[in-house]
């Protein structure tokens, strides 16, 4: 009698060993696989566990289901949905799936920006990554409000955003994005920066505004300095700017080629050819090469550069309009050669 109870209780001990073993297996063991070249879970904000639930079993190879979905409610996650994107690029228990989801531990999203002109070109950038759409970007920056508090307008709010590649999380919305530009703004605008900037006499967003016009005015890096510096001399004296970059942007055409008489006339207070000091605002997101090179700016004595005749990219520099006009005639000269007449 008592070999036969110890046999019984042997064989109760071996099946809840196998369950154990089972339940261990389905629960804890990789029971989830992602397709091959890894699976992306995008889970938008205010979604349903249903809706979650078509996701996953449409994107991962979930070997047990309905076990999923038993734990998943076990674990309360039907009312602990985060919304994100999730990378899974290897293989997963229910349980570490899970884990991750209701923590809302998602991957994100790299952003890069760079030659970007307009506030629409960056709401787009941002909206063809992120949930938010391009609309609600624009909506936002549309209204002063939303910025005015931090010292900004229309006009220059453009200058927080500083070209690089940022990390940010595929549900942010517009008003996180702006949070993490100024972030970002201001770490990038340290001391050292600010004491340049100081030292020229000039504010962060007026060293964004001669930035953004010098990166359209030069494609040669190393000269970049060197018309900073012809610009600080001719804000330091009253002169007006006069840069062509800021008529395409009145005109709002950046094709042109060759800025005519006609074009000088432009009624806009971006005219720096009409107006001295600084226009309302960057004409575009200043790189840092831009703000580097007026925080660096050549000291010397020119007022004026012309583009080079030989279209090599470089300018001519000159102290005086009489020397300044003789090298704008050979530039102009080799324009009408070359029958560029806009």
């Amino acid at each position: 009698m008592k070999r036969i109870l110890l046999y019984i209780l042997s064989g109760i001990g071996i099946i809840c060993l196998v369950f154990t073993l089972i339940v261990y297996r389905v629960f804890f063991g990789t029971t989830i696989a992602p397709a091959e070249n890894g699976s992306i879970l995008y889970i938008p904000s205010g979604a349903s566990y249903n809706q979650v639930m078509d996701t996953l079993e449409s994107c991962l190879k979930i070997e047990y289901p309905g076990l999923f979905d038993w734990a998943a409610r076990k674990k309360n996650y039907p009312s602990a949905i985060k919304p994100g994107r999730y990378v899974i690029d290897e293989d997963l228990s229910i349980n570490a799936l899970i884990n991750i989801l209701r923590s809302g531990r998602q991957s994100p999203v790299r952003i890069t920006f760079s030659n970007i002109r307009t506030l629409n070109q960056i709401a787009g950038k941002f909206g063809k990554q992120l949930e938010t759409d391009s609309a609600k970007i624009i909506d936002f920056f549309s209204d002063e409000s939303n910025y005015s508090a931090d010292g900004y307008k229309k006009e220059t709010i453009i200058s927080l955003f500083i070209p690089d590649t940022y990390e940010f999380y595929w549900n942010t919305g517009a008003a996180g994005i702006y949070a993490r530009m100024l972030k970002e703004y201001k770490k990038f605008w340290n001391e050292e920066r600010l004491a340049k900037a100081s030292e020229e006499g000039l504010t962060p967003v007026e060293v964004s505004i001669l930035a953004s016009i010098i990166d359209d005015e030069v494609t040669r890096k190393d000269e970049k300095p060197r018309i900073a510096g012809v610009y600080l001399n001719r804000l330091k004296r009253g002169i007006p700017l006069q840069a062509c970059p800021t008529i395409k942007f009145a005109l709002n055409d950046f094709t042109i080629t060759r800025v005519l008489k006609v074009y000088l006339e432009t009624e806009s207070p971006y005219n720096t050819y009409k107006y001295k000091g600084f226009p309302p605002g960057p004409i575009g997101c200043p790189s840092v090469e831009g703000i580097e090179a007026v925080l660096n700016a050549e000291k010397h004595d020119y007022l004026f550069f012309a583009a080079k005749a030989d279209f090599s990219g470089y300018h001519n520099f000159s102290k005086t309009l009489a020397e300044h006009n003789r090298y704008a005639a050979e530039y102009q000269k080799e324009l009408n050669r070359r029958k560029i007449f806009r």
